[in-house]
């Protein structure tokens, strides 16, 4: 929905209770594990360590992302170069909109 909210779908919902009946350690529900950036099994110790503080992000992780295989430093040459391109093709299409709404009557 947004950058705080997320909408679950059907399979959202399937996952996240067959993945909770896996914890529970219901047979017919399989083998629990834990998926980074999903849910993480974590002990009361660790718990305790965070001053009970439950935020999921301090347990779960972040799902592994596939390396590339480009280099960053060239990623961000290439990435802000097309940064660039599009700022100058934004700046063109801008010019030309203000061009045709004076030519309508009203520019400024």
């Amino acid at each position: 929905m947004d950058r705080t909210h997320r909408e679950l779908t059907d399979e959202d919902v399937a996952r996240i209770a067959d993945t909770y009946h896996a914890w529970r350690g219901e047979k017919e529900a399989g083998e629990y594990a834990d998926v980074p950036g999903f849910c993480k099994s974590a002990p009361l110790d660790e718990v305790r360590k965070h001053g009970h503080v439950l935020t999921p992000g301090r347990y779960v992780g972040a799902e592994a992302v596939e390396d590339d295989g480009e280099p960053f430093e060239e990623k961000m040459r290439r990435l802000i170069a097309t940064l660039r391109e599009q700022q100058a093709e934004a700046a063109k299409l801008d010019a030309a909109i203000a061009a045709n709404l004076k030519e309508l009557g009203y520019g400024g």
